[in-house]
């Protein structure tokens, strides 16, 4: 079906009102309705919301919303608050007789917020509306399904196509019933960032789908939020992993994580592609040349993405689990860029230089530097150096820097024969 009416955006000081015109009930005097959803998992303790210096909302947990408070409606002052700082503001103008729903998402030391205007005129008997809001930046542009639970993506058509990350879709007018929810990568049914077995749209019901970033930052969460209505939380299950054969040489590598092969049975070095599995307590299995390592069973934490660095020697094998931070960089014009130190043997850290500058000091084996962000450029020298050698053991003369880029310098083998590989992640 077409969409009905768009959700318009408006921008307050880089953050978005989302408004829908139509009908609506309030006091009648003079007030708006406003109350505060909790979007950002980072926060799950609770945020407060203080209007123009007048503590609304108080302790607000994640995926669950305050009362409304009845406002004035006029230009106002919102601030978000946790334990008594202030982590986003927004300076929206609310229209009497009109609910709102502020919503806050993002991580710490980048939040934001969003209000979405809770008036849209209700569809006719049997059918609902659903708006798609894409809060998760960090995943890009958005498909989502709505399927039976056995429909194959293959062969579906995506229900939204390409929400942007921090824009909405349209109000999208579909028949009443349960579906099964599927959000993708644009123009990537394989590409599946969210499975939600099911939810129920109700006649005449109206709704927003919010979608809220993971700390990985490819994966997302959901928040099915019913118009001036309840809320419930859909967050992902699932974790991404994959594994980094970086032993010495040339030793074989296999892997396999909670049953899932992350890894078929291949000469170092070589770096596996990401799976996606069940988050929690996950059996590893490592083989180096044939022989079974000893691997304790890590946790996976749903939302987040790993890498099983396998590095050392043949003969003495380790294996470092790493947290990734495939998130994208929050200010424009700037890339990330990390190092994972894989070689065996060495006597001391590994230092990586960008334009003579260093972005990782003293890296020791098994360990990945903290991603930092460099600015985008046409071409960079990258190089690393070690204390063992005269000069880099790794470099790039003329390493174009793409905006938004998400950079892995990964070392690998052992001390006396090092090899350099540049993954752009995203």
């Amino acid at each position: 079906m077409d969409f009905k009416r768009l959700a318009t955006v408006v921008m307050f000081t880089g953050l978005g009102l989302l408004s829908a015109c139509g009908g609506g009930s309030s006091d009648g005097d003079s007030k708006a309705q406003l109350r505060l959803v909790n979007a950002s998992i980072a926060y799950s303790s609770g945020l407060d919301l203080t209007l123009d210096d007048s503590k609304i909302a108080s302790a607000i947990g994640y995926a669950t919303a305050s009362n409304y408070s009845s406002v004035d409606a006029d230009s106002v002052t919102a601030l978000v608050q946790s334990s008594g700082s202030t982590i986003s503001s927004l300076y929206p103008t609310l229209s009497a007789d009109s609910h709102y729903s502020l919503i806050t998402y993002g991580w710490a030391g980048n939040m934001k917020s969003t209000i979405l205007q809770e008036e849209e005129e209700a569809p006719d008997a049997n059918y609902s509306k659903l708006l798609i809001l894409n809060l998760a930046s960090d995943a890009g542009a958005l498909d989502v399904y709505l399927t039976q639970s056995i429909d194959d993506l293959s062969n579906a058509t995506a229900t939204v196509s390409g929400v942007a990350g921090g824009s909405s879709s349209g109000y999208k007018t579909v028949a009443s019933g349960s579906y099964r929810v599927r959000i993708t990568g644009n123009g990537k049914n394989y590409d599946q960032r969210l499975d939600i077995a099911n939810i129920t749209l109700s006649s005449k019901q109206v709704a927003t789908l919010v979608i809220t970033p993971t700390q990985g930052g490819v994966l997302v969460n959901g928040i099915l939020l019913t118009q001036q209505g309840s809320l419930s939380a859909h967050s992902t299950p699932n974790a991404r992993a994959r594994v980094v054969a970086a032993v010495s040489d040339f030793g074989q590598v296999q892997a396999t994580l909670g049953g899932t092969t992350l890894l078929s049975t291949s000469i170092a070095p070589n770096i596996g592609e990401y799976q996606t599995l069940t988050a929690g307590a996950s059996a590893l299995s490592v083989l180096v040349n044939g022989a079974a390592m000893t691997a304790a069973s890590p946790t996976l934490t749903a939302g987040n993405d790993y890498t099983v660095l396998v590095w050392g020697t043949p003969a003495a094998p380790q294996i470092s689990i790493l947290n990734d931070d495939n998130r994208l960089p929050s200010t424009s014009g700037t890339a990330k860029i990390r190092m994972i130190n894989g070689v065996a043997g060495l006597s001391g850290g590994l230092t990586m230089t960008l334009d003579y500058s260093a972005i990782a000091s003293n890296v020791l084996s098994g360990l990945s530097s903290t991603p930092v962000a460099v600015n985008s450029s046409s071409a960079s020298l990258l190089q690393v150096s070690s204390p063992t050698s005269g000069t880099p053991v790794y470099s790039i003369a003329e390493l174009p820097i793409v905006s938004s880029g998400v950079y892995t310098v990964f070392m690998m083998g052992g001390a006396d024969k090092i090899q350099g590989t540049l993954r752009r992640e995203r």
